[in-house]
């Protein structure tokens, strides 16, 4: 079975993680936990944003509002989806004491919202009415 797929069972199933290895300090679990928080946090502004370019531009052309509204969507849907297998495999790798994972997704999103971003500035310096 695949480690993605192991890792998803582990989403629905976290008492699973306490069947491995050592307990780690409580307090680097409960820094795991609000690192999983702010990430869900961050879904959460990019999904609210996603919606108030999509309500409340209305002047924009619709593919150009429809674009960035689901480009905004998609990385708070991402990032929620990610903030959960992040979490798995920090609590896993704590457990086992291996290093924490690497991951190339705060790049990725990072750059998603800044070329979201840039396109707003475009928008608002050029204004582009439908």
């Amino acid at each position: 079975m695949s480690t993605f797929v192991q890792s998803l069972r582990l989403w629905f199933a976290p008492e699973r993680i306490r069947q491995e290895g050592d307990t780690p300090d409580y307090r680097f679990s409960l820094a795991n936990e609000r690192t999983f928080l702010a990430w869900l946090r961050t879904a959460l502004a990019l999904i609210g944003g996603g919606f108030a370019v999509d309500q409340f531009l209305p002047d924009l052309r619709w593919g150009v509002r429809v674009g960035l509204a689901l480009a905004l969507l998609g990385a708070g849907v991402l990032c929620s989806l990610r903030a959960v297998n992040h979490w798995v495999r920090c609590e896993r790798a704590m457990r086992r004491g291996e290093d924490l994972p690497a991951s190339r997704f705060p790049a990725l999103l990072g750059v998603v919202v800044a070329v979201v971003a840039l396109a707003m500035v475009v928008i608002v310096v050029f204004g582009w009415e439908g």
